[in-house]
């Protein structure tokens, strides 16, 4: 864990703030404090007084038989809160409106959320599908939707087998077998962007895009269409097109 920053005086904060992300990326299974150590390098003294102090102020939480560790309901509020308005959200806006603009399709901004993609945005453009199933505020599980299936793809094989065995009867009900989210995993890495054709809504397709916007933190932006519209060929077209966009947006936020 890096405490290394510029600002003097607030290690202990930087250490507790590196728990917090650590937390969070365990938020399902939970993680135990030999985890902790392991992959904090904090020695055990520390790490144990940071947890206390987390779980006291209920930012974290502990299973009392599993003795895993989570995030507490205070962490939890506090991340719910920011969602309704931060200012990467007030930064992707324009983008999916210009996104909207150029395409004519409906545009969605998912946020990895656990082992779902929580939708942030919904852009529709001069072409909509008003029978979408997707809204603002509505999650699907991680691959079932173009953005999340983009966002899927950028985690390890093994997290992805261990999400789908934590959810094996829905993502049958979605159509998905673990060989055939895997082959749509490798899919999406090679072509840069996803596709799904008639999953979440019947007669409806997308592609999707991610790319992070913090440490712990990826987006995914996708087009949604009547999949007449978005047939094979202009899904390559717009899968191409979203990925530069996408690209460029990230680059120049870099740049700012």
């Amino acid at each position: 864990m890096n405490t290394s920053g510029s600002t003097g005086g607030t290690q202990s904060m930087r250490r507790a703030l590196g728990l917090l992300r650590l937390l969070a990326r365990h938020q399902e299974d939970g993680i135990d404090l030999q985890g902790v150590m392991r992959e904090s390098g904090l020695e055990r003294s520390t790490a144990h007084r940071l947890l206390s102090c987390l779980l006291e102020e209920q930012f974290a939480e502990r299973d009392s038989q599993s003795r895993r560790y989570r995030l507490g309901v205070d962490a939890m509020q506090l991340g719910f809160a920011s969602l309704r308005r931060t200012p990467l959200l007030d930064a992707l806006r324009p983008f999916a409106q210009k996104l909207a603009r150029i395409s004519g399709d409906t545009v969605f901004l998912v946020i990895r959320q656990g082992d779902y993609a929580l939708c942030l945005l919904r852009e529709a453009g001069s072409f909509p599908v008003k029978d979408f199933s997707s809204d603002q505020g509505d999650r699907h599980l991680l691959g079932v939707g173009a953005g999340g299936l983009a966002i899927l793809a950028t985690l390890p094989d093994e997290e992805i087998a261990a999400l789908y065995a934590r959810h094996p009867k829905h993502y049958a009900q979605a159509g998905l077998s673990a060989a055939v989210l895997m082959n749509a995993v490798r899919r999406t890495r090679e072509q840069g962007y996803s596709e799904i054709v008639d999953r979440i809504t019947p007669g409806v397709s997308g592609v999707g895009v991610a790319f992070p916007v913090s440490a712990l933190t990826s987006v995914a932006f996708s087009f949604g269409a009547i999949s007449s519209r978005l047939n094979a060929a202009r899904r390559v077209e717009m899968g191409r097109l979203l990925r530069a966009e996408c690209l460029a947006w990230a680059e120049g936020q870099q740049e700012a």
